[in-house]
């Protein structure tokens, strides 16, 4: 089960998502894999001590024949069954180190299919573009799962990401499914969210996750901590949400 996390919208909870779907997952004792493929790397500083990464990433993953994912993954720290498949700033430079090879859109796919065996669960964080990254993020992955802000923009590129979706599952990955659209960064107080959310459900009909994440700071506040939402305020409504989420996630597979 490989999911990746994509939205080319930035701001509409990618990493918090992959953040705490991967941590509630791991908390049920399901071993996971998170791939950070964001050049911001907050899902890796999440998790991991970034001063102390010294060694290779995702990038000399993706680009170092040399270098392989059995070589770069990482213990989160503070939870056990989560592992981490780091990111620097370095991801950055793809586009231009992959330009022109063969082989270019399907990198993430051969290092995973290395490690695999080992996590019924990979989730992958994306950086809020369709460059190659989220293309070998999409080529990787099983399902697709599609975070969208409840705000007056939500739906805005929603048809280019649900065309390269279509674009890949073509040639590339026809097995590619989407597991479903996720509300998030939900103010069930304003008019306005109530009115987003029917228009959301319209576009993804069946496909909307009945979870809906709500805004809150301690969601915002806990990856300065180094944490997930479930040891940072593991009361807290956030909490609540994220586990609900990975129970439909693990019913809808």
């Amino acid at each position: 089960m490989i999911i990746t996390i994509a939205n080319q919208k930035g701001g509409v909870g990618k990493t918090t998502t992959a953040i705490n779907l991967s941590a509630a997952l791991a908390s049920k004792g399901i071993k996971t894999l998170l791939v950070d493929l964001d050049p911001q790397a907050n899902s890796t500083m999440s998790f991991l001590d970034v001063h102390q990464l010294n060694g290779a990433s995702v990038y000399e993953a993706l680009t170092e024949d040399s270098v392989h994912f059995t070589d770069i993954l990482r213990p989160a720290e503070k939870i056990p069954n989560l592992y981490l498949a780091p990111s620097t700033i370095a991801l950055a430079k793809i586009e231009a180190k992959l330009l022109g090879e063969l082989d270019s859109h399907y990198r993430l796919k051969d290092e995973l299919q290395q490690v695999q065996d080992q996590f019924p669960f990979v989730i992958i964080d994306t950086p809020p573009t369709l460059g190659i990254i989220t293309v070998n993020a999409l080529v990787a992955a099983t399902h697709v799962l599609i975070p969208v802000q409840a705000s007056y923009f939500a739906l805005e590129g929603t048809d280019d990401l649900l065309e390269t979706i279509d674009k890949i599952k073509l040639r590339a990955n026809p097995q590619l499914q989407i597991l479903g659209a996720l509300i998030t960064l939900y103010d069930k107080r304003t008019t306005l969210a109530r009115d987003i959310d029917d228009q959301i459900r319209k576009t993804f009909g069946a496909k909307v996750f009945k979870t809906v994440i709500t805004k809150s700071v301690r969601l915002e506040e806990s990856p300065a901590y180094r944490e997930s939402i479930f040891t940072f305020a593991p009361r807290s409504t956030g909490a609540y949400e994220y586990y609900q989420l990975s129970e439909e996630v693990l019913s809808r597979v």
